[in-house]
Order: structure tokens, then C-alpha cells, then sequence
């Protein structure tokens, strides 16, 4: 993940990755009620721009990620804001043991392309999830691969949606429904190229 770690001191000085961070929490305080005594963990948060939108809808936020250069840039954000309710940590859920907390929310935005084993993580997320709790995940539909122009080899290329809500169900999760969150707008070969970016939301049973 080192390409991470060189693009994080930089990577909130996009926009456009700002605009995608609000726009996304809006469609998950649409999607699912939140209060402020939920317990929530963010994967893949990079910087923290989505828990920074949430922040003030959830209690305690855990943040992970596996790349360090996102997390020191984080870490530096919420001391400089003064935030008592965000506590980011290193975390690979592919390798590392599962943390022992548990969660009354787990979302993510634009992590999943970037996981090897969709549906190992899957499991993962339902384990972490108390009984009825909400996993939220915004991501890229099924694109023909011209999204990544930087190199960026170890994604999938987005989801089709009706497969990963098979996934998803196989995993434990229950009222998984879809929604379009956001559109990604990049030149590609000259012209303007949109990308959708689904909202999905399920239930742990």
C-alpha cells in the first residue's frame, strides 16, 4: 500500500474527494438512521474526509486502514480539529486478527475494489456487526477498467450489482438494497468518462 502512503499528503487537497465524502454521507443518513450512541468502524478510511462528514451523527468512531501515511495524516486532522470521537488504527482484516470490539456500523467508500477477497471481508464485516447492525459500503459499479489511470493494479473492476448482493446475503446480511450515490466524471483518452458510485446497505440478521 505504499502508493497510499505517497499520495496521503496530498489526497485531501482534491475537491472533488471532498465533495465525494459529503455527498456519500448524505446518502447514508438517507439510507439508515443514525444516533448518536452508535458504535461505528470505517474501513479503508484514508484521511477520515467520510467519518469527518459523519462525525457528528455517530459516538465513537473507529477509523483503520493498512496504509500508515493515511493514518499520520488523519491522526493530525483530528488533533488539529480538537474531535474527541474519532480513534484511527492500523488494521489489514485480510491478515490481522479481527478486533475484539463490535460494531453497530461498519462502512467503507471506495475500499472494496481494493480487497482482494470480497467475500472472505464480508464475513468479516457480519463478525464484527452486533445483531441488526447496519454495513454500508459505496463503491464502483462494473466499469471496463479505464477508471484506474494511475497504475493501480490490485482492484477488482467495480461490482455488478445483483452479484455482490448475493455475496452479501451468502455472508449473513439481510435488506440489502442499492442506491447511486455519486458519479466520478474523468477524462479518459481525451473525453469525459462517468463512473457511478453505488451506496449499498444491508442488515446483519
Amino acid at each position: 500500500m505504499t502508493n497510499f502512503d505517497e499520495r496521503a499528503k496530498d489526497w485531501d487537497s482534491d475537491p472533488k474527494k471532498i465533495e465525494r465524502a459529503r455527498t456519500v454521507a448524505d446518502a447514508i443518513r438517507a439510507a439508515i438512521p443514525l444516533t448518536s450512541d452508535m458504535i461505528a468502524l470505517e474501513y479503508g478510511c484514508g484521511t477520515g474526509l467520510l467519518s469527518f462528514a459523519l462525525q457528528s451523527d455517530l459516538g465513537q468512531i473507529t477509523l483503520a486502514d493498512t496504509s500508515q501515511g493515511m493514518l499520520d495524516v488523519l491522526a493530525k486532522k483530528i488533533a488539529a480539529a480538537g474531535v474527541t470521537n474519532m480513534h484511527p488504527v492500523k488494521l489489514d482484516l485480510a491478515t490481522d486478527p479481527l478486533p475484539a470490539e463490535r460494531f453497530d456500523l461498519t462502512y467503507s467508500l471506495m475500499t472494496l475494489h481494493h480487497v482482494p477477497d470480497t467475500r472472505g471481508i464480508l464475513g468479516k464485516f457480519h463478525a464484527l456487526l452486533e445483531p441488526g447492525g447496519f454495513l454500508l459500503v459505496a463503491d464502483l459499479d462494473k466499469e471496463d477498467g479505464s477508471f484506474h489511470t494511475d497504475g493501480t493494479t490490485d482492484v477488482h473492476l467495480g461490482f455488478e450489482r445483483g452479484e455482490l448482493q448475493g455475496w452479501v446475503e451468502a455472508a449473513g446480511f439481510e435488506n440489502v438494497s442499492f442506491s447511486t450515490a455519486y458519479e466520478i466524471k474523468k477524462k479518459v483518452d481525451g473525453a469525459e468518462k462517468t463512473f457511478p458510485v453505488f451506496l449499498m446497505s444491508a442488515r446483519k440478521k
